[in-house]
């Protein structure tokens, strides 16, 4: 297939994350005042969408709970930079499984299930311009860990997206997710001019091989916008790659925590590496606000107080 670089980039941080890495670096953000100031070091860095989850302030461990999420959102909008705002909208929907023998009942320790409207319900209250939606179930490397999103939850989730304004980000770890998600916007859950994230390398989705990747690519509507990213080692790598097939970036410490061999990397740091391969390869790294023109978002206001 003909070379189809992607010369206006934009760069997405994943900035923290649900996985355990919060004990692995003193660089991975706990607290939302944490979480925020990585963030908006990632925006000033060069970062036009930062994407947050967030995790216990004392332990680390990932959390749903809506204030944390509310805080974090506040902290952004208050800040001096100005940044497109992606919250995720994946957790609740955690199986734990017992042994091979006796898979029932799940196990307490990491499962979380909750209902559309609940894993909604942070969208719904801070309003991001972007939130993630995961488009298929999959095993994880993590033990018996089975990520979890039906049809059913799918639907629910997309169209409560929808009718809040807030543009889903698909997450696709493997073809068959975007398969479904041409399925959602064919039955009008999801707007057509859709944004995906190809999600390389994630155990056991699709591998980051170069053949797997450009097959995720020519499964991406010509009409929708994609980013793409791989974990670990091949981070960077990945971000000449989507360049390179026409696609947006991402980087950030949600997916590796590395800067070189042995050197312990900040956000903003993974950040301004990705800045450099993209001018490097002769395309220009643009900003929130045409980020905004060219997926169709609305900068939101401060949230308000509540009572």
């Amino acid at each position: 297939m003909p070379l189809a670089m992607n010369r206006e980039v934009f760069i997405t941080c994943a900035v923290t994350g649900s996985g355990g890495t919060q004990d692995r670096s003193p660089h991975v953000p706990r607290s939302p005042k944490q979480i925020a100031e990585s963030a908006i070091a990632a925006a000033k860095a060069g970062a036009a969408v930062v994407h947050c989850h967030v995790r216990d302030p004392e332990t680390g461990k990932p959390r749903r709970d809506v204030s944390l999420y509310r805080e974090v959102t506040e902290r952004i909008r208050a800040a001096d930079v100005d940044v497109v705002l992606n919250l995720t909208a994946g957790m609740g929907g955690d199986m734990v499984f017992g042994p091979a023998e006796t898979p029932l009942p799940l196990q307490k320790a990491g499962t979380d299930m909750a209902g559309a409207s609940e894993r909604v319900e942070h969208v719904r209250q801070c309003l991001p311009e972007i939130c993630t939606l995961d488009c298929g179930t999959m095993n994880f490397a993590e033990a018996d860990y089975v990520m979890t999103n039906t049809p059913g939850m799918l639907r629910a989730m997309g169209s409560m997206m929808t009718e809040l304004g807030v543009k889903p980000e698909i997450e696709a770890f493997d073809t068959g997710h975007l398969w479904f998600a041409r399925q959602l916007v064919e039955e009008k859950v999801l707007k057509p001019d859709a944004l995906v994230q190809l999600c390389m390398g994630v155990p056991w989705g699709a591998p980051d091989d170069l053949n797997t990747f450009m097959a995720m690519v020519n499964n991406v509507p010509k009409d929708w916008t994609f980013s793409a990213f791989s974990l670990g080692r091949n981070q960077m790598a990945y971000v000449a790659a989507a360049v390179l097939a026409g696609g947006n970036v991402r980087v950030g410490l949600e997916d590796n925590l590395w800067l070189d061999k042995g050197v312990l990397a900040t956000n903003a740091q993974l950040v301004e590496r990705a800045v450099t391969i993209i001018e490097n390869l002769g395309a220009r790294v643009i900003g929130p606000e045409e980020v905004r023109r060219k997926l169709g978002l609305t900068k939101r206001a401060p949230l308000a107080k509540a009572a």
